[in-house]
């Protein structure tokens, strides 16, 4: 024999119905059956709701029970057509009736007792259950209602009865005999040893399916759902959730109990004493292979099997010296808990028995640290033990798997993915049989957590980054090109998935989780943005605390550079071409630093130096190799190289600065360009990268142009003064310097703890005298590389190499 439950779901309306008839139909092909139905979906609510608002002398209770009834006679006139219709109308409008005199009585005395709860609530499963008989009978089949109060026996612990086997295996054996009739059975009810209606705990139904299915001695106990079977995580919270298809009694307790919906957790246990498979399939896809629950899972290559959650908990701290070698103490303490019915979730405990920690539901937790505070009264007042503390708003992560045991290195993974989030662990619980590991964290790190880890344990092979931008000018713009170009191919190549989930610009931001779309971004952004405003921007990135984040900046805007401690404090790595963080004042700029050290997230900022060429990677490489730096000298301006490249005897200093401005290689004030301080605080950084404490002040800057040319306050007051100053000056310079066979060059160095900027002539055996353009160079000399210094040059400058440099830095963030 095969026991079949379907839950509320699957029995939700007479087309749910209809699909349950179905599956039976073709199970009673091979087999006998018996089934096990839970309450139309959504019912069971609607009553308890009533019977909540009639104790509370609400009249609209009455509008409830109408909303139940038609339900019920809609699915009947569906499901019946025959002349027995009105019979089963009648029958269900007496029950109605019955219900509405409960209710009613309810109402008059103003109380809603345990017993009055059960009552009310068994309504919902003996429609269902009366209604769905009748509808096989109408299909032909030899099909009988049965009331489960008739042969599942209970205590009186009204709202959760304890069932009583001996007497229900018995009675519910007599009652189905050889099986030749398909009988329709209630689930989640019971009856007392006086015969009073009891309820066996919400959720009840998956375990009544559990307990006809023992005692029967069935094949198999189905569970149908509306789910493919028990996921490796809830697919409410992590979307890339998919079936599990094999689960050993031991797990699928352990996940159950740990918040996975589809299964009551108390549903395994009748079926493992008899070692009867159970075996969760879909209604709506009953195709699909579903999860097959036995006491062995021969599937060792996966190391967990699922991870779940308890959204909502309590943390419950007992500490003291007083409790060091004191025998007796657990004992006390959980035994008030228990005396006052408090159930516990977790446990944990330090050798050196100092502490106990356990979590309790949020509702429970204000009555058991109470209850404690009464227990060790005495120990409180004489300070052997200190104040009970409640941590709130904290939720629990269990990892499930019987291989964790077999396979090494489970614990490390799991504790290195949450640090690399910066998630912080309140508390952790293992047993010695290591088939779960538990911990509680912040309720709102949970889905972070949730992801994170279903990325590491299941999705190993595909590492994903949620990536925030800020900025789409030309930089901007083109970084978003590169990464829509080369998305699909890091994924296949390099199991990589640089999703862009956030675009800010001067238009407003527009964020979505699910990744945006870069090939129409920019009319989605104009049609869905939110009002610009980079505050909102960093709150939502802060309040979806999305797994593997990044924050992209694109601008050189100090006020983006300003919010990067606050992100990066919340574990959201950053990535940035803006030196004006690194540039900043010398303990601000350590602050920075030491946060992203704390938090474990990264702060990548490559392209302050050089765009795209590896230049501040390669100076971090030399000095963690015990590399010392004795020289660094680097033309670092990609607009002043050009400038001091192109200048001559015939081609005067104003007209090349022109020609730079018309080009794009300055910016529309050239004067930010020759005043030098961008080079030297690329100098700066580099100086801070070796550990010298410098602040931008410390760096002597020589400015490119006149004194008259530094006073003018626009631009074409800098030409004039271009023309009747320096190119006088620089005309003597470069005559002086060509006369000499040499070039002028504007260099950055740092020598012997000290860091400068200046205007410099050089001659060919100079390796930065052949570099012209707008290329850049950089020569460290060093304990190693003395004789013949360490070179990299390249472009320094422009769109495509500079944002080509920042998407490095975004995926090398996936390696740390």
């Amino acid at each position: 024999m095969k026991v079949l439950k379907f839950g509320g779901t699957s029995v939700k309306n007479a087309e749910n119905i209809s699909k349950v008839i179905a599956i039976v139909k073709e199970k009673l092909q091979a087999d006998t059956v018996l089934t096990v139905v839970s309450a139309f979906g959504g019912v069971t609510n609607l009553l308890i709701e009533a019977g909540e608002k009639a104790a509370k002398g609400d009249c609209t209770y009455t509008a409830l029970i109408t909303e139940i009834e038609v339900r019920h006679t809609e699915a009947i006139k569906t499901l019946i057509q025959s002349s027995k219709q009105d019979q089963v109308l009648n029958e269900v409008k007496a029950s109605i009736k019955s219900l509405t005199d409960l209710l009613h009585g309810i109402f008059l005395i103003r109380e809603f007792s345990p017993r009055s709860y059960d009552m009310v609530a068994s309504f919902g499963e003996r429609l269902s259950a009366y209604i769905i008989s009748e509808a096989f009978v109408e299909q032909g089949i030899r099909a009988a209602y049965l009331d489960a109060r008739d042969v599942v026996k209970t205590d009186n612990n009204f709202g959760a009865a304890k069932v009583q086997f001996e007497i229900t295996n018995k009675k519910i054996k007599e009652k189905v005999g050889d099986g030749s009739i398909l009988y329709i059975a209630t689930g989640f009810i019971g009856s007392t040893a006086d015969n009073e209606t009891a309820t066996i705990g919400r959720g009840g139904s998956d375990y009544s399916g559990a307990i006809f299915a023992a005692a029967l001695d069935a094949s198999i106990l189905e569970i149908w759902t509306d789910v493919d079977g028990m996921m490796t995580a809830d697919p409410r919270k992590v979307k890339r959730a998919y079936p599990v298809k094999n689960l050993t009694y031991s797990e699928a307790m352990e996940l159950s109990h740990f918040g996975a919906k589809v299964l009551e957790p108390r549903t395994v246990i009748p079926a493992m004493g008899k070692n009867i498979p159970v075996h969760i399939k879909n209604t709506f896809n009953p195709q699909s292979d579903g999860t097959l629950i036995t006491a062995d899972n021969r599937d060792f290559t996966q190391k967990v099997q699922g991870i779940s959650s308890i959204d909502e908990v309590s943390l419950i701290t007992v500490q003291g010296s007083g409790m060091i070698g004191e025998v007796g103490i657990s004992m006390r303490l959980f035994q008030a808990i228990a005396n006052n019915k408090i159930n516990v979730i977790l446990i944990t405990q330090g050798s050196s028995e100092h502490s106990i920690t356990f979590a309790v539901l949020p509702k429970d937790a204000q009555k058991a640290k109470e209850l404690l505070e009464e227990e060790f009264k005495i120990e409180l007042q004489v300070a052997l033990i200190d104040a009970i503390l409640v941590e709130k708003n904290l939720a629990v992560i269990a990892i499930v798997g019987e291989n964790m045991k077999k396979i090494p290195g489970v614990s490390g993974k799991l504790f290195n993915t949450l640090g690399k989030n910066g998630i912080n662990v309140s508390a952790i619980a293992q047993g010695a049989s290591e088939l779960n590991i538990s911990i509680v964290i912040s309720a709102a790190d949970r889905n972070k957590a949730l992801n994170a880890l279903h990325e590491t344990f299941f999705l190993s092979d595909l590492r994903t980054l949620n990536v925030f931008v800020v900025g789409t000018g030309t930089i901007g713009n083109e970084l978003l090109n590169q990464i829509k170009a080369q998305r699909d191919i890091l994924i296949e190549k390099n199991n990589i998935d640089v999703r862009v989930v956030g675009i800010s610009n001067i238009d407003g931001f527009l964020i979505d989780d699910e990744g945006i779309d870069l090939s129409n971004w920019e009319k989605e952004l104009k049609a869905k943005a939110q009002k610009p405003d980079l505050n909102s921007y960093i709150e939502k990135i802060k309040e979806l605390n999305l797994r593997n984040s990044v924050f992209v900046d694109n601008t050189a805007s100090y006020d983006v550079a300003a919010k990067y401690e606050e992100l990066l404090a919340v574990a959201v790595s950053i990535v940035t071409p803006n030196k004006i963080a690194n540039a900043s004042e010398f303990t601000k700029y350590k602050s920075i630093h030491k946060t992203a050290t704390q938090s474990g997230a990264r702060f990548l900022y490559e392209t302050n130096v050089g765009a795209g060429l590896p230049v501040i990677s390669t100076l971090k490489d030399l000095i963690n190799s015990g590399d010392q730096i004795l020289k660094i000298e680097a033309i670092l301006s990609g607009s002043l190289n050009f400038i001091f490249s192109n200048i001559s005897t015939t081609n005067d200093f104003a007209t090349t600065v022109k020609k730079a401005r018309e080009l794009g290689f300055t910016e529309p004030d050239p004067k930010i360009d020759l005043s030098g301080m961008d080079v030297a605080r690329k100098i700066l950084i580099l100086s801070r990268e070796i550990g010298l404490p410098f602040n931008l002040e410390d760096i002597q800057v020589e400015n490119c142009l006149s004194q008259d040319s530094q006073k003018t306050n626009t631009v074409d007051e800098l030409w004039k003064t271009l023309e009747s100053s320096d190119n006088k000056e620089y005309a003597q310079k470069i005559a002086q310097a060509e006369s000499n066979g040499k070039r002028l060059k504007y260099i950055a160095c740092y020598e012997n703890g000290k860091a400068r900027t200046e205007i410099r002539a050089l001659d060919n055996t100079h390796p930065f005298y052949n570099v012209t353009g707008s290329d850049n160079i950089i020569s460290f000399t060093t304990a190693r590389y003395k004789k013949q210094p360490l070179i990299v040059i390249g472009p320094g400058a422009g769109a495509e190499v500079t944002a080509a440099g920042i998407f490095a830095d975004i995926i090398r963030i996936v390696n740390y």
